[in-house]
């Protein structure tokens, strides 16, 4: 179908708010934000059939209002579509001097082209394919090129003041492990055990901490963390024996040496060695890789964008739009080639888009459009890939803990201080189904849940 007959199919689909609006919220919606104190003009609600015909109901559609992660259907949908379903992520791995005897006579490059998945794991298999070439030592550095992306300076606190929490966790063209340690707490005899994944060449953290009596409580502000000196990381409190073995997952308060000091450290533990040091820089032209190294491919990568909301996975493929077209990787650049894409598959004014993420007060949307973009992807070949990312209601991702109508929507949720959104597809009776959109804008924006799961029932039953 031309793309200009699908943009009017998506308007017709969605142009009979004024009949929906006549209609009024079901009772249970309306009853639902009168117990949440939630004030109609406080959300935006759409429910339409994914294959055209009039919107069932259409409440401020036009209204631009923060969607928090549900953002992320842009991104994804817009990299399915520009990039490809199988599109890989490569790492190239170069080595500017001979092998003898295990000993690399120069140096190790690694250059990143924004892989979002090059976790722990996967540098793991990296280093030893090095090793499977003979490499044992390195007589030179380890140098890791970051260059593809440009991308000015940025403050892990400055959008919400919590710089240790990994969805602050800035991009890289040289994501490792997404900048976070892992740090797992386990009760002993007389005292909790500390361990952290990945090592971090140069970094101490506490072995272990005095265990408490009492409830389990807030136990990471039990444990009177301080983060000030990045070498040396203390724990001066305790942590409730209550609790049991606990996970914590911390975004490094050095993010600029993070992946230097996990390669180093990686390095060692598979028995390298390194005469020089782990550092940054270019790799010199004209080098050619020794290997390659490929991430997953994008249909995988988006599930855990969208299932598990991951910030930096998205903003990963928001730089790669425009590294991809324009040969380096920047915000405006992938702005403008997302809006670009906007307008060329939908027609009209794009959403505005800071970052692609989400985590944002600047971004916007109106349900029209989001309702749009649900509509196109359905009708695309591109559908199975796109739906399988998204949460499944009460199964999986930020979905999971959901007790109410399990299974019967998949559903990308957002959520910011005053936002909370939802945006998806509701499976109802006889094989119908439906997009929904659903997000409040206003300080008890936590509290629609309620009235959410009252809409998807409702929209589960229509004709």
């Amino acid at each position: 179908m031309p793309r200009w007959i699908h943009r009017l199919a998506c308007l017709v689909a969605l142009g009979a708010a004024a009949a929906a609006r006549a209609q009024g919220l079901p009772p249970e919606v309306e009853q639902a934000l009168a117990a949440a104190q939630l004030p109609r003009e406080a959300v935006t609600f759409l429910v339409a059939p994914v294959d055209g015909g009039p919107a069932r109901l259409a409440h401020r559609i036009d209204v631009p209002v923060n969607p928090a992660s549900v953002a992320k259907l842009a991104t994804t949908f817009a990299g399915l579509e520009l990039l490809g379903p199988s599109y890989t992520w490569s790492t190239p791995v170069y080595l500017d001097g001979p092998v003898r005897d295990g000993v690399l006579q120069g140096n190790l490059y690694l250059q990143g082209q924004g892989d979002p998945k090059l976790v722990i794991e996967r540098l793991w298999l990296l280093l030893r394919k090095v090793q499977g070439m003979g490499v044992q030592r390195i007589a030179g550095d380890i140098v890791l090129d970051r260059s593809a992306f440009a991308l000015p300076p940025r403050d892990a606190a400055a959008f919400d003041g919590e710089p240790l929490r990994p969805y602050n966790a800035a991009p890289d063209a040289l994501l490792v492990n997404f900048k976070t340690v892992v740090v797992t707490i386990t009760p002993q005899a007389n005292q909790a055990r500390i361990r952290t994944e990945p090592t971090l060449a140069g970094v101490q953290w506490p072995q272990a901490v005095p265990l408490a009596r009492g409830d389990c409580g807030d136990w990471p502000l039990a444990l009177r963390p301080d983060f000030s000196n990045a070498l040396q990381i203390r724990f001066a409190g305790s942590f409730p024996a209550a609790c049991g073995e606990k996970t914590w997952l911390v975004a490094y308060p050095d993010p600029a040496s993070y992946a230097a000091r996990a390669v180093a450290a990686l390095w060692r533990e598979i028995g390298g060695e390194l005469t020089g040091q782990v550092r940054d820089g270019r790799v010199p032209a004209g080098l050619k890789p020794a290997f390659e190294w490929s991430s997953p491919p994008l249909a995988e990568v988006i599930r855990d964008i969208n299932k598990y909301s991951n910030n930096v996975m998205a903003q990963q493929l928001f730089l790669t739009l425009s590294l991809r077209e324009r040969g380096s990787g920047t915000w405006e650049g992938s702005r403008e080639v997302l809006r670009a894409w906007w307008r060329e598959r939908f027609g009209g004014e794009p959403p505005v888009t800071e970052n692609g993420a989400g985590l944002s007060r600047g971004e916007s949307i109106t349900a029209r459009q989001l309702g749009q973009l649900l509509q196109a992807a359905w009708a695309s070949p591109l559908m199975p890939d796109f739906v399988a990312s998204l949460p499944a209601l009460g199964l999986d991702g930020t979905l999971r803990r959901v007790r109410q109508n399990v299974g019967m929507a998949h559903l990308k949720t957002g959520s910011l201080n005053d936002v909370s959104a939802y945006a998806g597809y509701v499976h109802g009776a006889q094989g119908r189904r439906y997009i929904l959109v659903a997000i409040a804008n206003h300080p008890k924006a936590s509290t629609v849940r309620p009235a959410v799961q009252a809409l998807i029932e409702w929209a589960a039953r229509q004709p």
